[in-house]
């Protein structure tokens, strides 16, 4: 030990030494902060002394001296040199050495008056107490001890126990027991109770376990008991209360034992006033957490088990065997198990509102363990029915409601009432926490806990607070759906079909966004069911419910299956209606029945519908197509259909499905477009079909009643409160505009977003789909949204276009109802302004109105295009196209009395029906009278609005096309940026399209070539056709029906043609500089020229048509019979057309049988059709004039392009060079042309009037003119502006160059020459020998060429086995003519007097004829009328390529003009020889087929050469001949009657001939071109037939 006392002290102890010890005793003694320190320190400086005197340093007598000083310093300083000596008595006894132990002998016995014998003799060694003297012997000693020992711990002492002496108890039990209302207090009981044990020697422990049982009889004085417990504790071992608590417990432990309630809540009071400890009581009781934690395992394995057994398939053999086994548990089961202590312990606390213990007690269990005991959730509920008082009293109760109050605990110790929302979250939710989803014992509870939370939503959305507040009501608002998540909705599983808290709940959810909503559903649905065992049961036996009812529902049970459906779906709705919809999504035939079920359903129990559909729909494991990729999944269009039917029929909110497609469209999905269209449709009754009959779409261009009464296929009636709905719901979500513009861009997108691999078939559907959609939706906006909502939610056209790239078709259609609401609503103003009920007046408000309206859009539309765009039309053109509907246009006069018919019909029936009650006779009768009232206002109201719109138009279309560059350029633009993207939007698109060209012809715009537009329509529609979708096509298809309709009333008759065409500038064939207006009958195509160019646009159409069926590909053979089908009322019309097109579809439905099913079903279905319209088919020559040949023609061989047939060709030339030529020349050619045209275009007006020798098409035309005319000339009236044509233009030599295009083209003119030669009688023996020659040079050409549209019905075997390698000549033909633009391309035009006066009787014949034809709607005539106009367009095309180089000088020209006229005349010779051979022939073949018979010879001449050739001609004529050779026979004819028109002709061919020969021809081209003209001459005997005009400029020429 490291020395406190220093040696020094020790060597000069009486010196100094002893002093200083004795200093530092002082010092330490008095040292009394630290005290456990100062007291080692004492010891420490006490025992170093005293080893001092051991080792012999110190004697014992200095020391016992200083000790006795030392010992007055502190009391217990003899205990602390006892313990001292006590260390060295252990330390010298092991010593060796004598002495040490002798020294400290002799220190102890000096020091015995300073230390007393008893506490020596307590510390000392029994030998050391013996050596010195304190005790006479050792041994003696310890048995002693013993003895004592044992006695004091060991022997019981004998108290007084109940058994032996119950006196002091009896007393005890009475002094208890007393009545405690009087000035008793637990003190005074206290001090009577320390006597009796004194006096009666009772046991104290005995004592307080009475106590305790009478505490337990008497359990209302808590107030006596407990502090008097607490006062008689201090007399125990603190232990002693749990221990005896603890054996009560105990001894309940048994098997059969029952713990009385009364121990638990004595206990429970014990604990909540902290005179025991929890933990020292919990492990008295049982059973063990153990236990347990085993038992709840077991719960959920029989739970699993049990859902294992509902959704297993049990045989009838396995049945009896599990009831037995079943039976077995029960028994098992009805077994008492034993008491479980804690959790009454648990249900004591809770009663008397000791949370704190009782939540500890609940954290040690399973969760939800506890809860699961009903005694336990009831006395939980219970706790949080007092602590929510008086904040439902405040705030909860509803109106008009007064409710039991519920009294507060007596007890202080109980949780804090909540008066504040902000309470609630300190102890209230943490209590419904423990309690989820056994909330369901207490209805009352749950309604309270929601009528909270509604009023907490009320206040969480009212605006009036601070930022604070704002954050704790968030705080509040995340823990309220913690709540609803954890407790409310699980508590409504477990509910039995409880309705009222259903809609109780739906009270507070309706406050909650949908966003919230939802993700609450989802969490109940997908993960509430798992986490309890109850709720897995309860999901299983749901679900087998729910089986059991869908088995059984039909549409005759809907009512008591709709019934138990409501009953189920109160309580479980997710597991429900999941299985619903999965059943839906396998059988589409449960739609019905289930929407008419789901009648018995609570507000709750629909939302939850809504969010299932859309969890059903969003299901990223199922597949949105079929396995072949081609359609969509029949569930996606299942549930679809199930969503319009059930959000029409039920109140149910629709964000959020609006929100799923609006996301789907963002993420680049257009497939769930699907449920948008049956929600648009279901709700607001706005049908989106295709299949749409004339009648229906009539209908769809009158007002809002006519659409709903006959515009659809349903009647689709009472649509006001779901449309409502439907637009609330956008609107109020602002998805109106989003979901448009979303559609509008998704469309166009589709083919490369959602294209990808998927099958082409598929990706036309889904942009189908796109677009219909948009329509639909749009067309709902535009009926529902009032003005003020549409303009503010639509922005502006340019913005739409340029902002947000919405494509210009959807655009307009969008923004035009915002015009013409914009419009009515200025109108009416201007109305109100000033009251002049004139027409004139009204008609100015509204053409001022349309100004205000429309100068901004006119203003906008310019950016939407190039510059150059605007050269050719203007905006305010380009806008009122796009900005008007049909609507506008016309008023459907036959679709509002049909209509009104049908009301009539309705009301007779109404009266007739006997059995129908009076009232409701009455009822129906009047709802029919209002609905015929409403009709006929609204047709008025349409009728002065469209005369409004038409005299608008009228002011307006001189500014409308400017034709700054060509005509034909305008109709292009027109055409390009109008017509096309608008003929395929909607199907009223098309008809208004259609109608919007008539109405423009009509009104004589300047600068509009009607010719060329429909020509333009009717060419070549194959890239048209092959780039539509199936929709589309459709719709393009009606379009080309309105188109041909128009065009069919015009051929039919000759007076309906001269009415509504004969002096419009539409039909101008003289193409002048656009500032000229002059012009004259003789500018006009006459009428037999336009059924020769509408024959050509029947051929035409053909030609593609035959074409798109020959290409192999899907979508063309689909696009085209779907065309088709639509034209079908006005094509064909010529029978060898027809035949052919029928052949080429039988071929399709033969070859597609098996490989493409659908389109064999297209092809079929067109194929019946055309046969049954065959009757009405017509020969050719019927359709147009097909004229006797001439004799004295000769062989043209010019090589003529595409084109020209009705139109002279001089006058191509002219006006071609007229526009585009150099200025200088311009003049020129004007003065050259002049002349020549007007006399061709006369001697082209008179051509109808010559009479054909067999008599049968001129004068048949006249009577189907007369008769179409009494028909329609009550519709078309209009007036007359005179304009001229547009001609040559790059657009034309493009359409008109194409391979395709020319059979067609050429046939006409085929057709038209051999009529007109028909007509010509023979003049000289030279002209017999030409015509002979041209007969023979056609019948080689003959069988050569092929036409693939008729069949010969006499032709020889031979020709049959040369068709294939005709075909291919074909071809050929066309790539030559290709080839060949630089060659002589002269399309030669004439007309002829005639000298012969028609024959009466053909006349006649040829009137009845047509007559015949036109009753069946004369589709045929329209044909012709076309094919001639796009031979004008394509030949005046050509020539205008030509002309844009430069002009060669006149000696060249010449040079040239020699070359080619040898050449020609080599060729002739050739031919004439092969020519004599062939006529024989042919003649011999075809001679059957002539009808009439001639009166002499001569007449049968001409028969044979005219009639039959040209019957026989128009079979199988080749693509590649007609325009060329019959224009020069025109020409031919024409020479002869004037000699001046000669002169201007061979100027003209010149011209043309010098621009031509400009290009020089490749040795190839040469040789093709040379192939082309033996065939032409080879055709020349029956291009006679059809065009009498004779090339004479052409021989003069060839003569010089």
């Amino acid at each position: 030990m490291a020395g406190a006392i220093p040696a020094e002290w020790i060597k000069n102890w009486e010196k100094g030494g002893k002093n200083e010890f004795l200093q530092l005793c002082r010092t330490l003694s008095e040292n009394k902060s630290h005290d456990n320190v100062g007291f080692r320190d004492i010891q420490q400086v006490l025992y170093e002394l005293a080893c001092h005197v051991v080792r012999g340093n110190l004697k014992h007598d200095q020391a016992s001296n200083v000790l006795g000083d030392v010992i007055e310093f502190r009391e217990d300083m003899p205990s602390i040199l006892a313990d001292v000596f006590c260390i060295l008595d252990i330390e010298t006894s092991c010593l060796e050495e004598k002495s040490k132990r002798d020294n400290f002998t002799q220190l102890v016995l000096a020091c015995l008056y300073l230390v007393s014998d008893t506490v020596l003799k307590e510390r000392l060694d029994p030998e050391t107490l013996e050596s010195l003297g304190l005790i006479k012997q050792s041994q003696q000693f310890n048995q002693k001890s013993v003895k004592i020992k044992t006695k004091l711990f060991y022997k019981q002492q004998k108290f007084n126990l109940l058994r032996e002496e119950n006196e002091g108890y009896a007393k005890l039990i009475a002094e208890l027991g007393q009545d405690l209302s009087g000035n008793i207090t637990s003190d005074l009981i206290l001090e009577n109770i320390k006597s009796l044990i004194g006096c009666f020697n009772l046991d104290p422990n005995r004592v307080l376990d009475i106590i305790l049982e009478v505490y337990e009889c008497r359990p209302e004085y808590d107030d006596f008991f407990v502090p008097l417990i607490e006062s008689y504790m201090y007399m125990c071992e603190p232990q002693t209360l749990c221990h005896i608590l603890g054996f009560k417990f105990k001894f309940y432990q048994d098997p059969s034992g029952e713990t009385p309630p009364s121990l638990y809540r004595v206990a429970a009071v014990l604990l909540q006033h902290n005179l025991i400890d929890l933990e020292d009581l919990y492990v008295h009781l049982l059973p063990g957490d153990n236990a347990i934690i085993e038992e709840h395992k077991r719960e959920i394995v029989e739970a699993k088990q049990i859902v294992r057994k509902l959704t297993m398939v049990v045989l009838s053999s396995e049945k009896t065997e599990e009831k037995e086994k079943e039976k077995e548990k029960e028994e098992e089961k009805t077994e008492k198990p034993p008491d479980n202590q804690k959790l009454g312990l648990l249900e004591a606390l809770l009663k008397i509102g000791d949370w704190q213990h009782a939540q500890s007690i609940m954290d040690q269990m399973p969760p939800f363990y506890a809860t699961s005991h009903k005694p336990i959730a009831i006395a939980l509920c219970q706790l949080v029915h007092v602590t929510i008082e008086p904040l439902y009293r405040r705030v909860g109760v509803p109106k008009g409601a007064k409710g039991s109050p519920i009294s507060s605990l007596p007890n202080k110790r109980a949780p804090k009432q909540a008066d504040s929302f902000e309470d609630l979250r300190k102890e209230v939710f943490n209590m419904l926490c423990y309690l989820g989803p056994h909330l369901s014992h207490d209805p009352i509870l749950f309604a309270k806990v929601v009528r909270l939370g509604k009023a907490f939503m009320k206040e969480f959305q009212s605006d009036g607070s601070k930022q604070e507040d704002k954050e704790k009501m968030e705080i509040l608002f995340s823990c309220l759906l913690s709540i609803t998540d954890q407790v409310l909705l699980p508590s409504l599983s477990l509910m039995d079909c409880n309705a009222c808290m259903s809609e109780e709940l739906w009270g507070m959810f309706k406050t909650f966004p949908y966003q919230y909503r939802y993700r609450l559903y989802g969490q109940w649905k997908n993960e509430t069911y798992n986490s309890h065992p109850l709720l897995v049961k309860v999901k299983a036996q749901t679900i087998d419910r729910a089986k059991y009812i869908m088995k059984r529902l039909t549409k005759e049970n809907v009512k008591p299956s709709g019934r138990q459906i409501g009953k189920l779906s109160h309580s479980n709705p997710t597991i429900l209606f999941d299985y619903i919809l999965s059943q839906i999504q396998k059988y589409d035939n449960l739609i019905t029945p289930v929407v008419d079920s789901l009648k018995y359903l609570t507000s709750l129990n629909y939302d939850v519908l809504a969010y299932c559909i859309i969890e059903a729909l969003a299901n990223p494991e199922k597949e949105r197509m079929k396995h072949d990729d081609t359609t969509i999944s029949s569930w996606l269009q299942s549930l679809a259909s199930f969503c319009g039917a059930v959000f029409r029929k039920y109140p149910i909110e629709l964000a959020g499905l609006l929100q799923y497609v609006a996301n789907q469209l963002k993420a680049g999905k257009s497939f769930d477009l699907l449920i948008l269209k049956e929600v648009v449709q279901k709700m607001a009754g706005i049908e989106i079909t295709e299949e749409m009959t004339m009648e229906q779409l009539e209908a769809m261009t009158g007002g809002e009643q006519l659409k709903a009464e006959g515009g659809y296929f349903g009647q689709i009636r009472n649509t006001k409160k779901s449309s409502q709905r439907l637009k609330d719901a956008l609107l109020d979500h602002d998805l109106a505009l989003p979901l448009c513009l979303l559609m509008a861009q998704q469309r166009n997108g589709v083919i490369f977003q959602e294209g990808g691999e998927k099958h082409l078939k598929l990706v036309g559907k889904l942009y189908d789909q796109c677009h219909d959609t948009l329509v639909q939706f749009g067309g709902f906006l535009a009926s529902n949204l009032s003005t003020e909502d549409y303009i503010k939610r639509v922005p502006s056209i340019d913005v739409l276009c340029n902002e947000f790239h919405t494509p210009h078709d959807a655009a307009f259609f969008l923004s035009r109802p915002m015009y013409a609401h914009h419009i009515s609503s200025k109108y009416d103003e201007l109305k109100k302004a000033e009251k002049g009920n004139k027409q004139q007046h009204k008609v100015h408000k509204y053409i001022t109105s349309c100004e205000l309206v429309m100068a901004p859009v006119h203003d906008a539309v310019i950016s939407l295009h190039l510059p150059k765009v605007w050269d050719d039309i203007s905006p305010q053109f380009y806008a009122t196209f796009w900005s008007l509907t049909m609507y506008d246009l016309a008023v459907p006069h036959s679709s509002y009395d049909r209509e009104v018919n049908k009301l009539k019909v309705q009301m007779k029936a109404i009266d007739d029906n006997q059995e129908m009650p009076p009232n409701k006779k009455k009822k129906e009768k009047e709802r029919c009278t209002a609905l015929q009232d409403k009709l006929l206002e609204e047709e008025k109201k349409q009728l002065e609005h469209v005369q409004r719109v038409l005299q608008r138009l009228k002011l307006e279309k001189d500014n409308w096309l400017l034709a700054k560059s060509t005509k034909n350029e305008t109709i292009t633009k027109f055409l390009q940026l109008c017509i096309f993207p608008r003929c395929i939007f909607s199907a009223i698109d098309a008809v208004y399209c259609a109608h919007f060209v008539e109405l423009v012809h009509q009104q004589k715009t300047p600068n509009f070539s009607t010719l060329l537009c429909y020509d333009r329509v009717f060419s070549d529609i194959i890239y048209t056709v092959a780039s539509c979708t199936e929709n589309e096509a459709s719709r393009y298809g009606r379009f080309l029906c309105c188109m041909l309709e128009t065009v069919t009333r015009w051929h039919s008759d000759r007076v309906i043609y001269e009415k509504e065409c004969g002096n419009y500038p539409g039909f101008l064939t003289i193409l002048r500089a656009t500032g000229f207006d002059g012009g004259n009958k003789a500018d006009q195509l006459d009428y037999e020229n336009f059924r020769h160019v509408v024959h050509k646009w029947h051929y035409k159409l053909t030609k593609a048509s035959v074409h798109c069926l020959e290409t192999g590909e899907y979508t063309h053979i689909r696009n085209i019979l779907i065309v088709l089908t639509k034209i079908l009322p006005w094509y064909p019309k010529v029978l060898n057309l027809g035949q052919a097109l029928e052949r080429r579809v039988h071929k399709i439905c033969q070859e597609e049988k098996e490989k493409r099913p659908d389109l064999y079903a297209l092809a079929m279905g067109y194929s019946g059709q055309l046969k049954s319209r065959k009757p009405f088919m017509i020969p050719e020559n019927e359709f147009h004039h097909k004229d006797p040949p001439a004799r004295n023609a000769i062989a043209a061989t010019v090589q003529n392009g595409p084109g020209g047939a009705g139109m002279p060709t001089s006058l191509t030339i002219n006006t071609a060079k007229l526009e585009e030529s150099p200025a200088e020349e311009t003049e020129k050619l004007k003065e050259k042309s002049q002349g020549a045209v007007k006399v061709i275009n006369k001697a082209v007006n008179t051509t109808p009037k010559v009479t054909t020798s067999n008599g049968n098409s001129a004068s048949n035309s006249k009577i189907i003119k007369e008769k179409d005319d009494k028909e329609k000339s009550g519709k078309e009236k209009d007036k007359e502006k005179k304009e001229k044509i547009p001609a040559a233009t790059p657009e034309m030599k493009a359409l008109g160059k194409d391979g395709k295009d020319k059979p067609k083209e050429e046939r006409v003119n085929k057709d038209d020459k051999a009529r007109e030669i028909k007509e010509k009688t023979p003049k000289s023996d030279k002209e017999k020998e030409k015509a002979k020659k041209e007969e023979k040079a056609s019948k080689e050409e003959k069988s050569k060429t092929v036409v693939t549209t008729v069949e010969s019905k006499s032709a020889a075997e031979k020709e049959r086995e040369k068709e294939p390698s005709r075909e291919k000549d074909v071809a050929k033909d066309m790539k030559s003519k290709e080839i060949t633009k630089g060659g002589e391309k002269i399309p030669v035009a004439g007309s002829l007097k005639s000298p012969v006066p028609r024959s009466e009787t053909s006349e006649s014949e040829r009137e009845q004829k047509r007559r015949k034809v036109d009753t069946h709607s004369s589709p045929s005539h329209s044909s012709t009328v076309k094919d001639n106009l796009n031979e004008l367009k394509d030949s005046s095309a050509k020539h205008y390529i030509n002309h844009t180089t430069p002009t060669l000088s006149k000696s060249k020209e010449r040079e040239v003009d020699k070359k080619d006229l040898d050449k020609s005349r080599e060729r002739s010779r050739e031919r004439e020889k092969k020519e004599e051979k062939d006529r024989k022939d042919r003649k011999r073949d075809h001679s059957n087929s002539d009808r009439e018979v001639p009166q002499d010879s001569a007449k049968r001449r001409k028969e044979e050469n005219g009639t039959t050739g040209s019957s026989k001609h128009s079979k199988s004529e080749s693509p590649s001949d007609s325009p060329r050779s019959n224009e020069k026979e025109k020409e031919k004819s024409k020479s002869k009657s004037s000699g001046k028109e000669k002169g201007d002709s061979i100027k003209a061919e010149k011209m043309e001939k010098s621009s031509s020969g400009s290009k020089k021809e490749s040795r190839h081209d040469k040789e093709k071109t040379e192939k082309k003209e033996k065939r032409e001459s080879a055709g020349g005997k029956e291009e006679k037939k059809q065009y009498p005009f004779t090339c004479q400029c052409y021989r003069k020429a060839t003569e010089k």
